[in-house]
């Protein structure tokens, strides 16, 4: 049977942190597509316009 080594534990660290941050990045992204009151920012805006014209 083969000995983890350190640099084979170093690998999955580092691969468990790459997934929390590629994570991180892709929520922060969807949450910043909606306002406070859950309603998404650019349909909001859409509405806005058309209640102008």
């Amino acid at each position: 049977m083969h000995k983890m080594g350190f640099f084979d534990y170093l690998y999955i660290v580092v691969a468990i942190l790459f997934a929390y941050m590629t994570f991180l990045i892709v929520l922060r992204n969807f949450q910043r597509k909606f306002n406070e009151d859950g309603e998404r920012i650019d349909l909001v805006k859409k509405k806005k316009e058309e209640k102008e014209v």
